[in-house]
C-alpha cells in the first residue's frame, strides 16, 4: 500500500503544486460501559479512509474518501485536491515554501505486552463488571459507573518531500465513577487509569481496590464543608496544574491562533511571564503517556517543545505551515482528528515541569491556604489570557497542615498573574490522559499534568 501511495505522489507533475501528501488511516476501538451492574454499552467500531492534500501558493486543497484505496482512487483524490487548491489560489498572490522539509523513511510499530485485540470479550466484560462491583462498598453508594476502552490507529503517509512513513498508536483506558447519597446530599468521585499502552495496564489494576478507594472518596465528600472564597494562597495537585497548563498556556501557544493574532501570547517570545519556578513543556515523545505518538498528521516527528523556561516564554506549537510563516522549525503538533478533518496546531502532553520541593514540604511551608485536588473541567480565554478550572475537592491548610475537607470549587484568574505568584513546585510529575477539542470539535488524545504547585488564585464555589 505504501509503495502504491508513493508512486502516485511521485508521478505528480503539476508545476503549481509546491507540496502534497497522502495519509491513510485505520481506526478500531472497543468500549464497554456498566452502570449499577448492568451492561449499558458494548460497541466495536472500525473505520478507515484516506486524505490527500495539495498546496498551491498559500492555499490548500483537500480530498478524502472512505473507499478501499487503489491507485486510481488515489490519483483521483490527488486531482481533486489540486483543483481545489488552484481554485483557492486564484484569490491569493502569496506562496509558502516547503522546500526545506526533510524526507523521513521509517516504520514504527508500538510495542505492547498484551494486544487488546487478542483478549477475549468475556475477559474485558468480566473486568468491567468487577470494577462496578468493587464500588459497592457501602449502602450510601447509590450509583456505580464503570468504563473500559481500547483504541488502535494505524497510519501510512507519503509526501512530495520524499517521506515514507508507517506507524500505529494503541491506547487503553479504565474509569470508575461512584455516586454517594445521604439524606439530601449527593456527591461523586472518579478515577482514571489509561495510557498509550496495551491490555497489560488493565491486568495491573485490582478492580476491588480501584473501585473501593474511589467510593471512599465519594462517601467522604458527603460530610465535606463549603470551600472558602476570595483571592488566596492555593496549593494544587498535578491534575489542577496540568489543567491550567492545558487550558490557557497550551491553547494560546498553538501557533495557528498566534499567526491570526488571536492569542494573548502573540509576540511574547523572550518575555518574562512567570517566576523562575515556572517551566512548561509540550512533549509528544513521553513513553506510555496518552498524548504521545511517533509522528503527527503531517509526518513530522513528535518532539519536546519548551513553551516557558524559568518563567520566560520560549515559543509556540507548530504545524508545517505555521513554522514556515514564523521562520522556525515545525514541532510535530500538526494534528487532525481523522482523515475527514483539517490539520490544526494541537497539544500532545502539556505540563508544568517539576521543581525541587517535596509535596508535603509545600503544604508544611504554607501557613494558611487551600490544598486543591482532582481536576474536573476548565475554560480558557485564549485572547484575554483568563482561566477558570473546577475541582472536585480540597483541604483547608492551617499552620502547615491539611485539615478540613471541602467540596466542589473553582479557581480563576489571569494566567500571567497566577504564574507570577508561583513560589513552590513539587518534584514529582503526574499525568492524566483524555481528549481535547479545538473549539467544540476535532477531539484528539492528549494528556495534561505536572507537579504540585503553590500560587495565588481566586477561589469560589461550593
Amino acid at each position: 500500500m505504501l509503495d502504491m501511495m508513493a508512486k502516485v505522489i511521485d508521478d505528480l507533475s503539476e508545476k503549481d503544486v509546491t507540496f502534497a501528501d497522502i495519509r491513510q488511516e485505520f481506526h478500531a476501538s472497543t468500549q464497554i460501559m456498566v452502570v449499577n451492574g448492568d451492561l449499558r454499552r458494548f460497541s466495536r467500531a472500525t473505520k478507515g479512509g484516506t486524505v490527500v492534500r495539495a498546496l498551491v501558493g498559500e492555499c490548500w486543497g483537500m480530498a478524502s474518501t472512505s473507499e478501499t484505496l487503489s491507485a486510481e482512487i488515489c490519483r483521483n483524490l490527488l486531482t481533486d485536491a489540486v483543483k481545489s487548491a488552484k481554485a483557492n489560489a486564484k484569490f491569493s498572490r502569496k506562496k509558502l515554501d516547503f522546500s526545506e522539509i526533510k524526507p523521513i523513511e521509517k516504520t514504527i510499530w508500538q510495542e505492547s505486552k498484551i494486544n487488546p485485540a487478542q483478549v477475549s470479550t468475556e475477559e474485558k466484560l468480566d473486568f468491567v463488571m468487577a470494577l462496578d462491583k468493587g464500588q459497592k462498598t457501602d449502602d450510601r453508594i447509590v450509583n456505580t459507573n464503570s468504563v473500559y476502552n481500547d483504541a488502535k490507529r494505524v497510519y501510512r503517509l507519503v509526501n512530495t518531500a520524499g517521506s515514507r512513513l508507517e506507524w500505529d498508536e494503541l491506547r487503553t483506558l479504565a474509569v470508575v465513577q461512584p455516586i454517594a447519597r445521604q439524606g439530601d446530599k449527593m456527591h461523586f468521585d472518579y478515577d482514571v487509569k489509561g495510557g498509550r499502552v496495551g491490555y497489560e495496564l488493565i491486568q495491573q489494576i485490582d478492580p476491588d481496590l480501584f473501585g473501593a478507594e474511589c467510593s471512599k472518596g465519594a462517601i467522604e465528600l458527603l460530610s465535606a464543608e463549603k470551600p472558602p472564597s476570595g483571592n488566596m494562597t492555593v496549593v494544587v495537585d498535578g491534575a489542577i496544574s496540568g489543567l491550567i497548563a492545558h487550558e490557557v498556556c497550551g491553547h494560546a501557544s498553538e501557533a495557528d491562533e498566534v499567526v491570526k493574532g488571536r492569542s494573548f501570547l502573540t509576540g511574547q517570545v523572550g518575555k518574562q511571564l512567570g517566576t523562575e519556578h515556572v517551566t512548561m513543556v509540550d512533549d509528544g515523545t513521553l513513553k506510555d503517556v496518552s498524548g504521545s505518538f511517533p509522528f503527527d498528521s503531517e509526518g513530522t516527528p513528535a518532539s519536546r517543545t519548551m513553551i516557558i523556561e524559568n518563567g520566560v516564554f520560549k515559543g509556540y506549537l507548530h504545524t508545517l505551515e505555521t513554522a514556515i510563516l514564523m521562520g522556525v522549525n515545525p514541532t510535530g503538533n500538526g494534528r487532525a482528528q481523522d482523515y475527514n478533518r483539517r490539520i490544526f496546531a494541537r497539544m500532545t502532553n502539556t505540563f508544568f515541569d517539576k521543581g525541587h520541593w517535596k509535596d508535603d514540604e509545600i503544604i508544611a511551608d504554607t501557613k494558611e491556604g487551600l490544598y486543591v485536588i482532582k481536576a474536573m473541567s476548565g475554560m480558557e480565554d485564549v485572547v484575554g489570557g483568563g482561566v477558570q478550572c473546577s475541582a472536585l475537592k480540597g483541604y483547608i491548610i492551617k499552620n502547615g497542615e491539611a485539615t478540613k475537607l471541602v467540596r466542589s470549587m473553582s479557581l480563576a484568574g489571569k494566567v500571567i498573574d497566577i504564574l507570577k505568584t508561583v513560589d513552590a513546585v513539587g518534584d514529582e510529575l503526574e499525568f492524566w490522559g483524555g481528549t481535547c477539542g479545538k473549539g467544540e470539535e476535532d477531539f484528539l488524545s492528549v494528556s495534561s499534568g505536572g507537579p504540585h504547585m503553590r500560587a495565588k488564585m481566586v477561589v469560589g464555589g461550593g
